[in-house]
């Protein structure tokens, strides 16, 4: 870990996820999730809602609806209703008109309808709005580190630095 400390997304090893593989078997969650929550707030990585809508193209159903119910529970029912109903992303458009109902939560098979680009834009708002939702992700995908390594390099290397950096700064 400690080659991680200091270290710029640019210069990610190649063993970086090896590495990550390495570390998560003996990390706790709460220490993956302050990685994760770094690299999706760092200008070396691309933007949270961006890498949200990524991990969420890869996850699965109950994945998913872990992260709708995360945002709603964010923004509120009527928030991410107006998002999903004027998203560009199709598909849409049906959850919109649940939340509008007052649908509180979603369920996995809803949930699976829902484009990876409607989430980037809800994620984008939820940033603005609350920006500790970037945590509250964290916290969830912090359960299901094979996902995170779809990131790529310069996320992994971003998240591994930041924990290093706590570990050896104290």
């Amino acid at each position: 870990m400690q080659q991680y400390s200091g270290a710029q997304a640019a210069q990610a090893p190649k063993t970086v996820e090896d590495d990550f593989d390495q570390f998560t078997k003996a990390a706790p969650e709460s220490a993956l999730a302050d990685g994760l929550s770094a690299a999706f707030r760092s200008d070396q990585t691309p933007p949270f809602g961006q890498m949200l809508g990524q991990l969420f193209g890869q996850s699965s159903g109950t994945q998913r609806a872990s992260i709708l119910n995360t945002l709603i529970t964010a923004l509120g029912p009527t928030i991410v209703s107006q998002i999903l109903s004027r998203s560009s992303a199709g598909g849409s458009s049906g959850l919109a008109g649940l939340l509008g109902s007052g649908q509180q939560e979603i369920t996995p098979e809803q949930a699976a309808d829902i484009p990876p680009q409607a989430i980037e834009e809800v994620a984008a708002e939820a940033e603005k709005r609350d920006p500790s939702v970037v945590d509250m992700i964290s916290n969830v995908y912090a359960q299901h580190p094979t996902l995170i390594k779809t990131l790529g390099a310069a996320a992994l290397t971003v998240a591994l630095a930041k924990i290093a950096d706590r570990q050896y700064r104290g």
